[in-house]
């Protein structure tokens, strides 16, 4: 996986290798050179008769000098008369060492016996000028080089940014294209996901609350109807406490949804939690003892939702067990068809599951580690220990 730090440290790695190089050319072009002053003196050293030799044998030893390191040679008198030359005239020197000439750089050596030796290299250097125009092409280069890179990854976050305040905006369906396979690539990936999250968020949210307004007009138009025609005090009570029942399963789950941890923290008893509830429907729970930690009322919230599904949409017998790990009931009826088993735990379900009792079901469950999920006419419940 390339890292986006990674292709950030080696494209810096290119640049400083591109300038060293390029350094190291100016360096070479308009440094000091020294190769001159070599050649003189391995010609004074080696080539050169003596200074009692004729003009004749002194031009005669340039030239081999000169055949052998390719290089422009004159010789003088201490006082600055020439005695010989290979090349282009070379001027009479003014210092010995390195100095600046018409037609390049000269390399002028004392030698022991008086005499001067200048050598010029063939190849002229060059000026400050291109040593300036070359690190203008270097920095060109450079930044033509780093402006793609740098210029793709800005463009993904910029449209990342976009995603980001269209999300904002309330456009839930805002997604980013995610590029490459670097952090920034995950950011979107992670982003798309949190958005999907909220869309879906929203989206059952408002699905609950039109299910729940639609629910609501039946008690309250039961109740109006009651007391317009002075029904009988206890059908009334009756319609309260559903509707009364139906706020309070919508209130659970909002909460639910908003909060991400658990209130209350407790040792629980499922199986003694499980008979108390399964008493209230003339139900035995059976199995073993089994201790989860957790908030007591919202598991005997879930346990009481299961039984009273049960009661509702299946049929006797009712069979309520408790073993280590999972609560399993399982009731008479046909069972819920295999394409409507996760749709049960949806809100307001219009099968086996209306309301908000399977809803809250599996809510309960996952806020405590676990998962419900339904077979046929059996709905299992896994929590882990507390």
């Amino acid at each position: 996986m390339r890292r986006l730090y990674l292709r950030i440290y080696f494209a810096v790695l290119a640049s400083l290798a591109a300038f060293a190089l390029g350094a190291a050319v100016l360096w070479h072009t308009l440094g000091e050179p020294r190769d001159g002053h070599e050649v003189a003196a391995v010609v004074a050293r080696n080539v050169l008769p003596p200074p009692a030799a004729s003009s004749a044998e002194q031009q005669a030893a340039l030239e081999r000098a000169a055949r052998d390191v390719r290089a422009d040679l004159a010789l003088f008198t201490p006082d600055g008369a020439r005695l010989a030359g290979v090349g282009r005239a070379l001027p009479a020197p003014e210092r010995a060492g390195w100095q600046r000439a018409a037609g390049g750089p000269l390399w002028a050596t004392h030698l022991a016996d008086g005499r001067w030796l200048v050598a010029r290299m063939p190849h002229p250097r060059r000026g400050p000028a291109f040593g300036l125009f070359a690190l203008a092409l270097i920095l060109v280069a450079v930044g033509v080089g780093a402006y793609p890179a740098v210029r793709r990854l800005t463009k993904r976050l910029e449209r990342l940014q976009a995603g980001v305040e269209a999300l904002g905006a309330g456009e839930l369906s805002a997604r980013v294209k995610v590029e490459g396979k670097d952090e920034v690539a995950r950011l979107a990936e992670s982003f798309n996901r949190a958005a999907a999250r909220i869309e879906a968020l929203v989206g059952a949210h408002k699905s609950m609350l039109a299910h729940a307004s639609h629910e609501l007009r039946t008690p309250l138009a039961r109740i109006r109807m009651a007391l317009e025609l002075g029904k009988d005090r206890q059908e009334v009570e009756r319609d309260i406490a559903e509707l009364d029942a139906l706020i309070d399963e919508v209130l659970l789950a909002s909460r639910l949804d908003a909060v991400t941890s658990l209130e209350i923290t407790e040792q629980v008893d499922l199986l003694a939690l499980a008979a108390e509830e399964a008493a209230r429907y003339d139900v035995e729970a059976q199995g073993e003892s089994f201790v989860v930690r957790g908030d007591p009322r919202l598991l005997r919230r879930m346990i009481r939702n299961l039984l009273e599904n049960a009661r509702r949409h299946g049929a006797p017998p009712i069979d309520l067990r408790v073993k280590p790990g999972e609560i399993l009931l399982c009731d008479g009826g046909p069972g819920v068809p295999e394409a409507e088993r996760e749709r049960v735990f949806e809100p307001f379900h219009s099968k086996r599951g209306v309301g908000l009792g399977l809803t809250l079901v599996r809510q309960i469950a996952r806020r405590h580690g676990g998962e419900a999920r339904c077979e046929g006419s059996c709905f299992y419940v896994t929590l882990p220990a507390g």
